[in-house]
């Protein structure tokens, strides 16, 4: 008798519970038909427009900030969970994305690649040594693999160029400019170049506003904003900024978050996050699956970056000439 009354307790409970979150969903599906302030419907003179959690409509701005008391908890709740979502998330491929000539993935290490002040494109080592080969054998001047742009001879034509792109707001060129006044020790100046081309959507820059924020050269330090960016640069797949973000994390103690970024820029192929993985493996921070998960991701991407002409190029060839 006990186990027959057990068994509907939890045909009850569950029912229960069943029916609460149908009750829920209801709610927020009346909710987003009309105006969760003054409970005005959508029809045809009346346009509700979405809060940025996704939870609620309003027909008008005032009556989005008479809710905003009661609505408030729940809006940074929600947000908190998409920019989490967005986040934790693993890219497609690193931030450097793929060679535009032979389509494979960019190596991390940018020693492998060179960066055409002509085009801001970043051709990999192997196809720049493949077009260098082919133009001796042809006799013909050398030139761009991409865009067929003829090579600056000096360092002077290559800004004279990549000034050029400046100009037509190519975010690569920009951030670029910011690097060289950031070398140069002009970080006021470094600082408003990466501004505009993080504005742009260029992923580097925002890893070095994070840089810039969290130093405090030239402006104010803001720890706060130099977390923003490493995470808006990590989520465009930034693998230095997915690391320092793991770092960050363990730094205060949220082992799991930081051990969440490690894995995914592991995967990337980046060896220092690896490494951290494997510390925790060996700390009791990282279970056996996650830790063979990231070994077979970051073997997997550094595989994805080899050829038999990037091989050549590394073994024969100088970048420099490119």
């Amino acid at each position: 008798m006990f186990l027959i009354y057990l068994v509907q307790r939890v045909v009850i409970t569950n029912m229960s519970a069943d029916e609460g979150a149908a009750e829920e969903e209801v709610k927020a599906a009346d909710m987003m038909l009309c105006c969760a302030s003054c409970g005005k419907a959508e029809v045809d003179d009346v346009k509700l427009k979405k809060c940025a959690c996704n939870i609620v409509k309003y027909c008008s701005v005032e009556c989005q900030k008479n809710h905003r008391p009661q609505h408030k908890k729940a809006c940074k709740k929600r947000l908190a969970e998409i920019r989490d979502d967005r986040l934790f998330t693993q890219p497609d491929e690193s931030h450097l994305g793929e060679c535009p000539i032979c389509c494979l993935l960019l190596s991390l290490d940018k020693g492998k690649s060179s960066m055409m002040a002509c085009c801001s494109k970043t051709i990999c080592n192997g196809c720049c040594y493949a077009n260098h080969l082919r133009e001796i054998d042809e006799g013909l001047e050398h030139k761009c693999p991409f865009c067929r742009e003829p090579m600056p001879e000096t360092q002077k034509k290559a800004k004279k160029m990549a000034m050029k792109r400046v100009k037509v707001n190519d975010p690569v060129a920009i951030c670029q400019v910011g690097v060289r006044c950031l070398d140069g020790g002009d970080y006021r100046r470094a600082f408003e170049y990466y501004t505009k081309a993080a504005g742009l959507g260029d992923i580097d820059s925002h890893y070095e506003l994070s840089r810039l924020y969290y130093e405090g050269r030239s402006i104010e330090k803001d720890l706060k904003k130099a977390v923003y960016h490493l995470e808006e640069a990590a989520i465009g797949g930034h693998h230095e900024a997915r690391f320092n973000l793991g770092v960050y994390e363990a730094e205060n103690e949220r082992f799991d978050r930081a051990v969440k970024h490690y894995i995914i820029a592991a995967k990337l192929g980046h060896d220092k996050s690896l490494k951290a993985v494997k510390d925790g493996f060996a700390g009791g921070f990282v279970s056996k699956e996650d830790f063979e998960v990231a070994l077979r991701g970051h073997q997997a991407s550094v595989d994805a970056t080899k050829s038999a002409h990037r091989e050549e190029a590394e073994k024969r060839w100088c970048p420099i000439t490119c």
